[in-house]
């Protein structure tokens, strides 16, 4: 962390081509990533989550909605 303090222009221009691993005591403490990476991750997650809630929602015993009546139903063509 003390390096990083000392070259944290460096560090910051290296994180936007590649993850940067910040250690305290030998161990990883952080991770610096360019914010056009972070949107990346965090769209991924979001994609992951929806998928999840998908299956589950799939997974639950009942009658399910035909994708047809909820596109009329939400008015959608």
């Amino acid at each position: 962390m003390s390096e990083a303090r000392d070259h944290l222009a460096e560090i910051i221009d290296a994180a936007q081509t590649e993850p940067v691993v910040l250690e305290r005591y030998g161990r990883p403490a952080a991770v610096l990533v360019s914010p056009d990476r972070y949107e990346q991750l965090l769209d991924a997650l979001e994609e992951s989550e929806d998928v999840a809630a998908f299956d589950a929602a799939m997974a639950e015993e009942g009658n399910n909605i035909p994708w047809e009546q909820v596109r009329a139903d939400l008015g959608w063509k």
